[in-house]
């Protein structure tokens, strides 16, 4: 049974919408997570990424998506019972949220988990206070930093093939993450993000409250297409919502100058440490990166 097949089960036998945490408890108390050829230690998690991206990217999806939150999982052939069952779930109590009721350094977690689930990539965060500020300017270090391992799903044979060719199988990604864009910072903070991440394959600017004002979206989008930085935005209620709102404009090439200056910071040398190791051994050490937490370690926001 794969997940998407669990979920399908589980669903039809419920005949209602069920969020991805639901559809998981129930198949456990089924039994149904036994027949899974799975062996990945957060399954529950994988069930949830595997709905999203296929409900999102597969025009010819079995499955839809409420739009009520928590988001909730149903096939589209009951359709016509969902309108009815959305009415009977009471509306959660419209409150004015602080201006910020979470640091910086709590969306880390959100886009580790995002970056895992969604592009493949081991993320480490950079601590800057380790770095001379005689020696580096404001904006010289990015907050974290990603791989993706083109050769992980590769047979062994193919990984050495593409090495052979000099085709490059890893991806290096650069994030700037910031609480919230709007006009208020937007120029400070893309720049920011330009001048820190101009090394990467593909460099993202992270935020967990991005305005919706039109005219901003103009500009962001106009800045994103000049510089090809891509723009994520996260979901802190719900992790697996959080999206590439634009993507980044990929480079083949790394400015190895800039990394050079950049590997400084110990934290970034030993990324690049890791990286080499693993693309070479062909294995994955996990403990060397950020630590992927479940979605409810993860939430911040009440």
């Amino acid at each position: 049974m794969t997940f998407l097949e669990l979920a399908e089960s589980i669903i039809k036998e419920e005949n209602r919408p069920l969020t991805a945490n639901e559809i998981w408890n129930m198949a456990v108390e089924k039994g149904y997570d036994n027949q899974l050829n799975s062996q990945g230690k957060t399954p529950w998690a994988t069930l949830g990424a595997l709905l999203y991206v296929n409900v999102k990217d597969n025009p010819k999806s079995i499955f839809s998506k409420t739009d009520s939150r928590p988001k909730r999982f149903y096939l589209k052939k009951m359709a016509g019972k969902i309108d009815l069952y959305e009415n009977t779930i009471p509306e959660e109590p419209t409150t004015k949220k602080k201006k910020f009721d979470f640091f910086e350094k709590d969306l880390h977690k959100h886009l580790t988990f995002y970056a895992y689930y969604y592009m493949q990539s081991y993320t480490k965060t950079i601590n800057h206070n380790i770095s001379s500020k005689k020696e580096f300017g404001e904006w010289v270090h990015p907050d974290m930093v990603g791989c993706y391992y083109r050769t992980q799903d590769w047979k062994k044979e193919v990984g050495n093939f593409s090495s052979a060719i000099g085709l490059r199988s890893v991806v290096l990604y650069s994030f700037e993450i910031k609480r919230e864009l709007s006009f208020a910072n937007l120029r400070e903070s893309f720049f920011q993000c330009v001048s820190n991440s101009s090394w990467a394959n593909e460099s993202y600017l992270v935020a967990a409250r991005i305005s919706e004002d039109e005219d901003f979206m103009k500009e962001l989008e106009r800045l994103s297409l000049s510089f090809g930085i891509g723009v994520i935005e996260l979901d802190t209620e719900d992790p697996h919502s959080s999206d590439v709102i634009i993507p980044a404009k990929h480079k083949k090439d790394l400015d190895f100058e800039t990394i050079n200056k950049l590997a400084m910071n110990s934290d970034f040398r030993e990324f690049l440490e890791t990286v080499q190791i693993d693309y070479t051994s062909g294995k994955i050490h996990n403990k060397e990166y950020d630590v992927v937490l479940s979605v409810e370690d993860i939430s911040i926001i009440k």
